[in-house]
C-alpha cells in the first residue's frame, strides 16, 4: 500500500546535471525514469515538474545583461528540453508518458490543460508539465505549486539533494538541524530556501503538503510513497 494516490513530483534541473556540473547526466536520467517507473507500476498517478538551472536559470540571467522576460522565456524552453530528456528515458524503460507544454509548441509538446492532464494519469501516463507557467516573473517552483493543485494532487514531492529541510544550508553549515515536519508559515518566516514565497503561499492557501526528500538516492521515491520517514513535511 502506498500513503498517496496523485503525486506531483517536482525535480530540480541541477539534480539532473549529476557529476557533470552543466547540462544532462544520462546515468541521473535513466535512475530517475527507473524510479518514476517503479512508483507508476503500484498504480500512483504521476505529474512532474522539472527545473531548468542545469542549461539557463532566467533570474540569474537578469544579472548578466538579459531582459527578465526574455531570461525567463528561455528557463521556460530549458525546462522543455529537460522534459523531453526525461521523456526518452521513461520511453526507455517503458513507461508510458506525455509531455505537456504551458506555451504552444507542438509537435514538440501537447498543450497544457488541467483535464488532458488527469485524463492521462488516469490512463497510467506520466505526465511533464513544462515551460513553467507559461509567464515571466514566476519560478518553476511557483509552476509546480500551481500544476499540483490544478490536477488535485495529493501531495508534492520535491526532489533535491539533500534529506530534507534544515535550519539552515548543510553543505554550508555543518551544525544545521533538520526538521521532521514544519508549518508554511514557520517556512515563510524562518526565510528558508525550501520553495519560494509565492509558491510556499500557494500550497498553503490550497493545503497542499510539500515532502521534501532527497531524490538522488535510487529508491528513495519508493520509501517515500511507502512511507518511510526520510524527509520532512510542509504543512497547515
Amino acid at each position: 500500500m502506498t500513503r498517496f494516490k496523485r503525486i506531483l513530483l517536482k525535480l530540480s534541473g541541477e539534480s539532473l546535471m549529476g557529476q557533470q556540473g552543466y547540462g544532462i547526466d544520462p546515468e541521473r536520467l535513466g535512475q530517475y525514469a527507473q524510479q518514476i517507473k517503479e512508483a507508476a507500476d503500484m498504480g500512483i498517478e504521476i505529474g512532474i515538474v522539472i527545473g531548468g538551472g542545469n542549461i539557463f536559470r532566467g533570474l540569474s540571467g537578469t544579472g548578466k545583461g538579459f531582459d527578465r522576460v526574455k531570461g525567463d522565456q528561455m528557463g521556460m524552453c530549458a525546462t522543455v528540453i529537460n522534459s523531453l530528456a526525461l521523456s526518452s528515458a521513461l520511453d526507455a524503460v517503458g513507461q508510458p508518458n506525455c509531455v505537456l507544454t504551458a506555451i504552444r509548441m507542438e509537435p514538440i509538446g501537447e498543450f497544457y490543460s488541467k483535464w488532458k492532464a488527469i485524463r492521462a494519469m488516469q490512463q497510467g501516463q506520466v505526465a511533464i508539465f513544462s515551460a513553467g507557467t507559461g509567464s515571466p516573473y514566476f519560478t518553476t517552483d511557483t509552476g509546480s505549486s500551481l500544476r499540483g493543485i490544478e490536477i488535485e494532487a495529493d501531495v508534492m514531492l520535491k526532489g533535491t539533494r539533500v534529506d530534507g529541510i534544515y535550519t539552515a544550508d548543510p553543505e554550508k553549515d555543518p551544525t544545521a538541524t533538520k526538521f521532521h515536519d514544519i508549518t508554511y508559515s514557520e517556512v515563510i518566516a524562518r526565510g528558508l530556501k525550501v520553495m519560494d514565497i509565492t509558491a510556499t503561499a500557494m500550497c498553503m492557501q490550497n493545503n497542499l503538503p510539500i515532502y521534501v526528500f532527497n531524490m538522488d538516492v535510487p529508491g528513495n521515491l519508493m520509501r517515500v510513497l511507502s512511507g518511510e520517514d526520510i524527509g520532512t513535511l510542509v504543512h497547515n
